[in-house]
């Protein structure tokens, strides 16, 4: 900004009503920014422009898909373990004991592709202090990744980086990272997924909110100085397309600090803990924007901010450039005069720089009638003098027109009936290697190793099982399972249902380690909304997520929505990212994925229904390169069902091992299954390709120890779970037999296949 954007007042606004004002290179929309000027009865300064720009950008407004985001609420169901729902900074639920649980994931995509390591970096560290503002100990973070073609160029410069910056900052922090997922795709080329989840445990007293009550209260900036990273960068660049103008107008990323924020983690749960706070939020996108217009919201609606407080890491900073900064670890206090000596002295014991910045204030109720009243000055003179709602909660909101595209008929009737399928042994077992090593389906060890999974010494399961599971307390066995799904391929054929077996994938994970599904966060990743093929898409998957979780008893507690997932005029698949939390009363009844030698002789159980179904399968992708038909059909109650059978057959411990089927269904789960554990398996099937390759939901293969048969398939009438014995664990290879013949397939080459693929790219980088 322009020096001379320092003396623009509100008295020089009043007085200069026809200055041109760049709103339109803020995002701004010519009716938004008049719609400022009505709200002030003025223009605005350049610092109250800022304000706006960034809090009614897509990223922190919502503003195209808040009419759909509604019936998460409208369609909730009742369920008393919910504490905190949507709108505050994440989700709280009771897992019993007193205890409570808050998580969330949410999006750095565009971040991530300008500067894959500090982007995925400062991803992590954004969801942690989501966390953490909760009143919470974050005690794990997980990750959901897509990327572009395995062997694009692009792919090998922002893969790489982008497991970097989430392992540097994750394993800095000292957080397990116990799972998630990582796909490929060409739509995701030049625009991939950095979705970032973080879990974190608190008791119910402890439970922290965004607002600012008390007129005198001391505002408090406490963490890092301010300075010119990321002015303006999450939210600008996540509501605006990709395309090669764009690219030279984005803002810098944010550089992250994990070790400044493990400081700021364990002050501010010390300050929690001696009760100095009254309110708290984290900067994040909007920086002090977003924290001053929300925390004052959240309260009398009131606050004075003297920018000149704020400790810069740059004196040239303008006031704007202040408000707009995505500097990281920092936070916002709300914190009474009588305890702000102790605030002080716990700051300074952690070596946290604190500052009071302002204060909050009384308003008329002319003033709160207006939304409140947020004053800011700069050397004297005032800069901003706006109602914060208006910031905050008044953004504009728009019904977008969304219409289902006319190739959406055409893309459904290209079912993969068409498709040549396997015709001999040879044919199957070869085919069963290339879905084995196929991107998104293979070993992702290389990814996962980077990580610190058992740091804290609480996690109980990890990848490569279907979900993560960590003990909520060091001195208590019971614990939280959480897993992450999404299937662009599916919500591409249909987002409705898609969105609907996304979440059945997850719902499924968390049961097959034993735990029973409780609660739900999102991260909605589309292409424009300006688009209305793109707006189709959208509200259909938010309608099938609500009618979900509604289905299920499993309310959605809190999310993100990504907007502008495309390059140009070419979006992404819909990816909707599922994360779901369970609760598991004793970790030591967990189920892993593995067949091990101590189940040798356990009999192989397949659970649900087996059908011809594979549109959008992993095998008509990988082996004929085709995207058509429609999706597995999704049968909610019979999920939950199934959900009953997994954690009963842990509770009761019957079961030896269990892996739901999803990708590559039951050739990958048995495969994974046999390797993981380094004992092999024999089924006998009738259809073999049928067998091996659909994609059918609501499904499961559990190892049952020999002497629970009986009981376990007890277990199963009474939930009515289909449940057919398929073979044994036992030997070193997958063997597979069916009336007409049948294969085997060494562990040795089932890993040479599956374990390949990534080290053959990237370690030849």
């Amino acid at each position: 900004m322009p020096e001379t954007a320092r003396l623009d007042t509100v008295r020089t606004a009043e007085s200069t009503p026809e200055t041109p004002q760049p709103y339109a290179e803020l995002g701004m929309a010519d009716d938004e920014y008049a719609r400022v000027r009505e709200i002030l009865g003025r223009r605005p300064t350049s610092a109250e422009l800022a304000i706006y720009s960034v809090m009614w950008s897509e990223h922190c407004s919502y503003k195209s898909s808040k009419v759909h985001l509604r019936q998460f609420g409208e369609k909730a169901p009742e369920n008393d373990a919910l504490l905190v729902g949507m709108g505050e900074n994440a989700g709280v639920v009771d897992v019993g004991d007193g205890h409570a649980v808050t998580f969330k994931i949410e999006s750095h995509n565009h971040p991530s592709y300008v500067e894959p390591h500090q982007g995925a970096a400062t991803g992590v560290g954004g969801i942690v202090r989501d966390i953490l503002t909760m009143g919470a100990r974050p005690i794990a973070v997980m990750d959901a990744l897509r990327f572009g073609p395995i062997d694009a160029p692009d792919t090998r410069r922002v893969l790489p980086g982008v497991v970097s910056g989430i392992s540097f900052y994750g394993n800095c922090l000292g957080l397990p990272n116990i799972g998630g997922e990582l796909g490929f795709g060409a739509g995701y080329a030049g625009n991939p997924l950095v979705n970032a989840l973080c879990v974190g445990v608190l008791k119910h007293e402890d439970i922290k909110l965004a607002q600012a009550p008390g007129p005198g209260n001391k505002v408090v900036l406490f963490g890092s100085t301010t300075g010119p990273d990321g002015i303006g960068g999450a939210s600008v660049l996540a509501s605006a397309t990709f395309d090669d103008e764009s690219q030279a107008k984005r803002p810098s990323v944010q550089v992250g600090d994990p070790f400044m924020e493990k400081l700021l983690i364990e002050c501010s749960l010390e300050l929690f803990a001696e009760d100095l706070v009254v309110g708290i939020q984290d900067l994040g996108a909007a920086g002090v924007s977003c924290a001053t217009t929300e925390l004052a919201a959240g309260g009398t609606g009131g606050m004075r901010i003297e920018l000149d407080r704020v400790p810069l890491r740059d004196s040239r900073l303008t006031p704007e450039e202040i408000l707009m900064s995505e500097s990281q670890e920092r936070m916002m206090a709300i914190v009474e005069p009588g305890r702000l000596d102790d605030f002080m002295a716990t700051c300074g014991k952690w070596n946290i720089l604190a500052t009071v910045i302002g204060e909050v204030t009384d308003v008329t109720a002319e003033e709160a009638a207006r939304g409140g009243r947020l004053v800011m000055t700069w050397h004297g003179e005032t800069v901003v003098d706006l109602p914060p709602r208006t910031a905050s909660d008044e953004g504009p909101v728009y019904q977008r027109p969304y219409a289902r595209p006319a190739h959406q008929d055409d893309l459904q009737a290209d079912g993969p009936g068409r498709l040549d399928r396997p015709k001999t042994d040879d044919e199957l077992r070869e085919q069963v290697l290339r879905v084995l090593a196929a991107p998104g389906v293979c070993d992702a060890t290389w990814v996962t190793q980077q990580y610190d999974r058992y740091v804290m010494g609480n996690t109980v399961l990890a990848t490569p099982h279907d979900g993560g599971m960590v003990r909520i307390r060091e001195d208590a066995d019971r614990g939280i399972a959480l897993a992450t799904d999404g299937n662009g391929r599916y919500t591409r054929l249909d987002p409705y249902t898609g969105t609907r077996l996304a979440f059945a994938e997850a719902y499924r994970n968390v049961a097959a380690t034993g735990a029973r599904p409780l609660a739900v966060t999102n991260c909605l990743n589309f292409g424009s909304p300006e688009d209305p093929a793109v707006m189709w898409q959208f509200a259909e998957s938010t309608r099938g997520l609500a009618d979900a979780c509604q289905e299920l008893g499993t309310p959605v507690t809190g999310g993100n929505v990504s907007f502008y997932n495309q390059t140009g005029d070419v979006a992404i698949n819909p990816t909707p990212v599922i994360g779901v939390l369970g609760v598991i009363d004793d970790v030591n009844d967990r189920l892993a994925t593995a067949f091990t030698p101590d189940t040798d002789g356990a009999k192989i159980f397949l659970l649900g229904t087996t059908r011809d179904e594979l549109g959008g399968s992993v095998w008509a992708e990988t082996v004929h390169g085709h995207l058509g038909g429609l999706p597995p059909e999704v049968d909610l109650p019979a999920e939950a069902a199934l959900g009953e059978v997994l954690a009963g057959a842990a509770e009761y411990g019957v079961a030896a091992a269990a892996h739901d089927l999803s990708d590559g269904g039951l050739a990958v789960a048995l495969a994974e299954s046999a390797m993981r554990g380094g004992t092999g398996c024999s089924v006998r099937v009738d259809d073999p390709f049928v067998a091996l390759f659909s994609e059918s939901a609501g499904r499961a293969v559990v190892a049952v120890r020999p002497d629970a048969e009986a009981a376990f398939t007890e277990l199963c009438r009474r939930h009515g779970v289909p449940a057919a014995e398929i073979g044994t664990v036992g030997g070193r290879a997958l063997s597979v037999r069916h009336p007409d013949g049948g294969f085997d397939i060494e562990l040795a080459d089932l890993r040479t296949a599956y374990e390949s693929t990534l080290p053959s790219v990237f370690d030849a980088d």
